[in-house]
This record gives C-alpha cells, structure tokens and sequence, in this order.
C-alpha cells in the first residue's frame, strides 16, 4: 500500500488546508499532533513541546498518552521545519558542524513537515514554504507528496496505543 487510505485522507485534508490558510494569513504553524478514530470521526490535539530539553521524547510521551486515552487509530502531525534543499542535503553533518543547527546556515529552507501514523504504515511529506506574494508575514506551501515510510522505533514513533479488539459490527478501514 502506497497511497493513504482514503477514511484517513478524508480526516487529514481539512488540517492541511487549515495550516494554509494559517500560513496565508501570517500566523505561524504551532507543532501539533492529531490523534484521531477514524471509526469514530474523532479527533484530538496534543500541542508539542519546543522548550529545551527533552523535547521529542516528552512530546512523544504526551502523544501516546493522548492517543491511547481517545483509542486512536491514527496520529497525524504538522509542524514547521528547517531543511537543506536536495543539493546540499549529503552535506548534512558538514554543515552542522559548520553553523551549529540547519537554520542558522545559509541553506536553511523553510519547511512545512506532516506526518501519518496509522495501523495500515506511516506516511510523510516536506514542502517548502513560500512568500504569498509580495508579503513578508503572509506565506503559503502546494500540496504536499506523501511518501510511505519505513516504520523508525525512535523519537516522534511507535506513537499509537495497541490495537483494541475490534467491536461488533465495525467494519475494515477502505
């Protein structure tokens, strides 16, 4: 499987759009998770942690908490990102050693990062944020390419509960 399913698609694309219109409007993107049922067309936020320390693992922690208390089915996060475009991205550790941090290096591109945790895979997608228009606030991405991913077992992963038993009459996911 390649390609989201679509009750999953059907329940992410209204949260894309929404950090469009964010974006268009000159607000920033806050780091969020949607933990979701696509069972019962529910979902939840979990607003991630940027404070220093143990960022991604104490986020993570918050997340599953989240997902497991609503039985979710999925784990959907957006967040803004720094990323080096595809000529310099085999020159990653060079420039980190260089400048410090991928944003503070002449290279830094502005990205939008999402990602899609489901029973079914996991599937993500970076897009370049640009200026709309003349503005200096105001910016917007395209539609973002989803990739299937291979499962990682650190950080920002493994973020769904166990699967429940599935209850009568509930039908598999399309």
């Amino acid at each position: 499987m390649s390609e989201i399913p679509e009750a999953y698609w059907e329940m992410i694309a209204p949260l894309i759009e929404r950090g469009r219109v964010l974006l268009e409007e000159g607000e920033s993107l806050r780091p969020i998770a949607f933990v979701g049922s696509s069972e019962n067309r529910s979902i939840g936020t979990v607003v991630l942690s940027t404070a220093a320390g143990d960022v991604q693992n104490t986020s993570a922690e918050e997340v599953r908490r989240a997902a497991y208390r609503v039985g979710a089915d999925f784990v959907f996060t957006i967040m803004e990102a720094w990323g080096l475009p595809p000529d310099k991205a085999n020159k990653y550790q060079a420039i980190l050693e260089q400048y410090g941090s991928i944003e503070a290096s002449p290279y830094a591109v502005d990205l939008v990062s999402f990602a899609l945790e489901t029973r079914q895979g996991s599937w993500v997608a970076q897009i370049e944020v640009k200026p709309k228009g003349i503005s200096k606030r105001k910016k917007t991405f395209g539609e973002p390419r989803f990739r299937l991913f291979a499962e990682s077992t650190e950080g920002f992963a493994a973020l769904l509960p166990p699967p429940m038993e599935p209850s009568e009459g509930s039908s598999a996911l399309h």
